[in-house]
């Protein structure tokens, strides 16, 4: 008897949106379609419009958010519908980990997208836009506590711990030269090494997100008895570095969490992978792809309807 493989999916957050994303997948499923549906009628405007036209305001966060969920659930169902996708385990980076509660059925769609586009609106107003900033660290091989040691009396943090080549850090934009100049001095041996200021309107996963927490937690709380806290389990949690526990409390305490600390990407991406054999990266572009990589562990990217084909050819 043949055993099938246990599969993981992860899915990228903001950031991985595009115009026209989901397009290909509404055009040939119902199931798709109805996603977008149902996340309009939550939100009270047209999700599928947004994301398949030029609309500017799929690069404001509180747009982009769910606007991203939904296309990457439209995708999953899609997969699910025509290739019998079944994921048993699932994963997320930021945003994505409320992609991945709603694909284990945490979650319910028309609730998830209301919670973004209301994380989105807070992340935009816990600090005025030009205050704060990110910046990607590249090396080889990074020793994230040292990152840790050399920004610690910055207003900087460790916002993602995202593959053993990159991590991301998040603070006072005024604060951001001073700790290139530090960590090129710790990175000085190594001739790769990159200090790669992104195009950010807050500073995402660091301290200064803590003064939306108690609104965040409200509307987490809001939708507190329609979690189904036991499919958690299969849930990794970008906060501890583990998967969720069975627990509500744990749950949103989790979520709320990941605003204000570092998303521990690797120990996710380590997670999944003790427990599936094969893992799919499913969203409207790829980021993660090369995290798993920067690990040792493949992951195959599905970011259309054709690449989806090309990934599934002879397993359906």
């Amino acid at each position: 008897m043949v055993m099938r493989k246990i599969v993981a999916v992860a899915f990228p957050g903001q950031g991985a949106q595009r115009p026209g994303m989901g397009k290909d997948y509404c055009a040939e499923f119902a199931v798709s379609r109805q996603a977008y549906e149902e996340a309009s009628d939550a939100l009270g405007w047209d999700v599928a419009d947004m994301c398949a036209s030029e609309d500017e305001r799929l690069n404001l966060t509180e747009f982009t958010q769910p606007c991203i969920l939904t296309t990457e659930i439209a995708a999953l169902r899609g997969l699910h519908f025509r290739y019998g996708l079944a994921p048993d385990v699932f994963g997320g980076h930021s945003l994505g980990e409320f992609t991945a509660l709603v694909a284990a059925g945490v979650l319910h769609l028309a609730d998830a997208v209301k919670i973004v586009h209301r994380r989105g609106q807070l992340m935009q107003k816990a600090v005025p836009v030009g205050i704060g900033g990110m910046a990607a660290v590249i090396s080889t091989d990074i020793d994230v506590a040292a990152v840790y040691r050399s920004l610690s009396d910055l207003p900087i943090d460790v916002a993602n711990a995202n593959s053993a080549h990159q991590v991301v850090v998040s603070g006072h934009l005024s604060a951001l030269p001073e700790a290139e100049k530090r960590l090129r001095e710790h990175f000085q041996d190594d001739k790769d090494f990159r200090f790669v200021p992104l195009t950010v309107s807050a500073p995402f996963h660091s301290r200064f997100m803590k003064p939306i927490e108690a609104a965040f937690t409200e509307t987490l709380r809001e939708q507190e008895a329609k979690l189904a806290a036991a499919s958690g389990t299969q849930v990794t949690s970008n906060f501890t570095g583990k998967f969720h526990a069975a627990s509500p409390d744990a749950i949103i305490h989790g979520l709320v969490s990941q605003l204000s600390n570092t998303v521990r990407w690797v120990e996710n991406m380590r997670c999944l992978a003790e427990r599936a054999g094969v893992i799919y990266e499913i969203g409207p572009s790829r980021p993660l792809r090369d995290f798993f990589k920067s690990i040792s562990l493949d992951c195959q990217s599905i970011t259309s309807l054709a690449t989806a084909e090309r990934a599934f050819s002879g397993h359906n």
